[in-house]
C-alpha cells in the first residue's frame, strides 16, 4: 500500500474537500482518500503509486492549486482492544 499526500491551496470549505476527492476518485482505483481544508492536505491511500501527471490533472482540472506530492509505504495500523469480563 501506498499513502500519497497532497498540498493542495484553494480548499476553503469542506465541499472544496468533497470536490477535490471526487476528481480524484474520477481517474484512480484506490481504497481511500481524505482532504482537510485546514491543513491544505489530500491523503490518497492506494494499492500503486498514483501518477503525478495526472495527479495535477485531476486538481487543477477542479479548479485547485496542486503544489506537492509526497509518496510513502502506507503500513494499516492495527487497533487492539481488550474485552472486560
Amino acid at each position: 500500500m501506498i499513502k500519497t499526500t497532497l498540498k493542495v491551496n484553494g480548499m476553503v470549505c469542506s465541499m472544496c474537500e468533497a470536490h477535490v476527492n471526487d476528481a480524484l476518485r474520477i481517474v484512480f482505483d484506490m481504497e481511500r482518500v481524505t482532504s482537510s481544508h485546514r491543513k491544505n492536505e489530500t491523503i490518497i491511500i492506494s494499492e500503486h503509486e498514483p501518477d503525478e501527471p495526472t495527479i495535477k490533472e485531476a486538481v487543477e482540472g477542479a479548479g485547485y492549486e496542486l503544489v506537492s506530492v509526497k509518496h510513502e509505504p502506507y503500513v494499516k495500523k492495527i487497533r487492539f482492544s481488550r474485552t472486560v469480563k
